[in-house]
């Protein structure tokens, strides 16, 4: 049996099970029970009931807990679980190069709150049928962007699932790393995910932050208040007060967003080449974008995301300043 050890534990988040554990109930206890979508397009729709019946996919960030713990709560508290017989967690890679996606060689994953089971048969089969790599434990337990949703996805599955509750082992992960794929990977990718999303007691995670901003992630993108004109701001740039650089930031985002919303692949990636906005799981995004207009047998209006939650790890006011976007959303299936 291979284990991927939770290796951030201790550094990104606490590795203690118990103290973990009430976090993660804190901040779920933090989300109201109808909350009023942040998205242009959602926000039109009016509040959303938490959790949302057969919201079986959601958008979370993956940054250290002390961050992005809390806004990733309204990703999870939105989720219904309840039927939940399998997880896709669909995640970038931030340190190891490929074209296409990867799947895990591990048997568990491992959490300070419990271990969770790979779907071992699901995953030989789509490694296979899909042509993917298989990550050896080093790449996987490397990669952050997956190890922070795997409390979460334990915790909900324990609080929601009686199933699981009995016997952890009866809802089991399907871990899908996403490389650096351009378009027709991706509605490659999509093409091939899309059957599994009818399965009303599959859940899907895609793990995503939004815009790393600052001259140390080489992106410091600044857009007039209108939206008319955009520049990259240089260490002697000035920027008006009244339209600070946060507010700009927000604006970005928020049409990233609104793409996302729209259920558009194409509409999302044009929206990222316009702006270069450094949304790290874009590619994750883009394949579920992508498997949504694939599956021909969803209703109208069904797998389109809305968002409920926005934040900036601080609000940059000068060029020397920088911030990570975490943004929440779901989308019922």
């Amino acid at each position: 049996m291979v284990v991927r050890r939770a290796t951030h534990a201790g550094s990104w988040y606490t590795n203690k099970g118990p103290v973990l554990s009430q976090q993660l109930d804190g901040w779920l206890a933090d989300v109201p029970s109808s909350i009023i979508p942040v998205g242009t397009r959602s926000a039109q729709e009016g509040d959303v009931a938490v959790p949302t019946p057969n919201a079986r996919a959601i958008i979370g960030p993956h940054a250290g807990y002390s961050y992005s713990g809390p806004a990733a709560a309204w990703a999870y508290k939105t989720a219904d679980w309840a039927n939940a017989k399998r997880v896709f967690l669909l995640f970038p890679s931030h340190h190891y190069y490929l074209s296409g996606a990867a799947t895990t060689g591990c048997s568990e994953y491992a959490t300070p709150i419990g271990d969770l089971t790979i779907d071992a048969a699901l995953v030989k089969q789509i490694q296979k049928e899909w042509g993917l790599e298989v990550m050896d434990r080093g790449v996987d337990e490397d990669e952050h962007s997956s190890e922070m949703h795997l409390p979460y996805i334990y915790k909900m599955l324990s609080l929601k699932n009686t199933r699981f509750q009995a016997d952890p082992t009866s809802v089991p992960l399907v871990p899908i790393m996403i490389g650096n794929t351009d378009a027709r990977a991706e509605a490659h990718y999509g093409s091939l995910l899309a059957p599994y999303l009818s399965d009303s007691s599959n859940v899907f995670v895609i793990s995503s932050d939004f815009c790393h901003w600052g001259s140390r992630f080489r992106y410091t993108y600044y857009q007039s208040p209108d939206g008319s004109s955009a520049t990259s701001l240089k260490s002697n740039s000035k920027v008006a007060s009244e339209y600070p650089i946060h507010e700009s930031i927000a604006a970005v985002d928020k049409e990233s967003m609104d793409a996302v919303e729209s259920g558009s692949h194409k509409g999302f990636l044009k929206q990222l080449k316009d702006t270069g906005n450094t949304v790290c799981g874009r590619h994750p995004i883009g394949v579920f974008l992508a498997a949504v207009e694939h599956a021909e047998d969803l209703g109208e209006g069904q797998g389109r995301f809305k968002f409920v939650r926005y934040e900036r790890s601080s609000l940059v006011e000068d060029i020397s300043d920088s911030s990570v976007s975490y943004a929440s959303a779901f989308a019922v299936l």
